[in-house]
């Protein structure tokens, strides 16, 4: 006979798996260092490349007025600009990308121990029903 409430909890357990198993178990592979830092060290590139590209496009459509002729002291004042405006970028974005995946490990390492503790629930269930059964088989035998 089948116990309905062993039955719901594993029915509970793998909706849970289904919904969350993908943003919470690639997660736990890593420490949380490693995995904010590998976010951070990609976050690094992707902005890097990004300005480099947004650089282009704008060195593109002044490209008029570089031709026209203009002053040294000029393009490292927009060198001076475009530095200070990439590396307070570049902080904003990494302080960002920092926190969201903090926050993103922890949740994922919150809901990894609900899902281990609540596995560990279930395999009890288990193990009391399997003493009860041989507790029974056992006494069904010697009479």
């Amino acid at each position: 006979m089948l116990n309905e409430e062993k039955v719901r909890y594993m029915t509970e357990l793998a909706i849970f798996e289904k919904k969350e198993g993908k943003r919470i178990f690639p997660v736990n592979r890593y420490f949380k260092k490693d995995y904010v830092g590998g976010h951070m060290f990609r976050s690094f590139f992707g902005y890097t490349f990004c300005y480099i590209l947004f650089l282009a496009m704008w060195i593109l459509y002044e490209l008029d007025e570089f031709m026209g002729g203009v002053a040294l002291e000029e393009i490292l004042a927009w060198g001076k600009k475009w530095g200070i405006a990439y590396v307070v970028g570049l902080a904003v974005y990494l302080l960002i990308t920092w926190r969201v995946y903090s926050v993103r490990y922890e949740y994922a390492a919150r809901a990894q121990g609900m899902y281990v503790s609540r596995l560990k629930h279930l395999l009890s269930r288990y193990g009391r029903e399997k003493k009860k059964k041989s507790k029974e088989t056992r006494g069904g035998k010697s009479r």
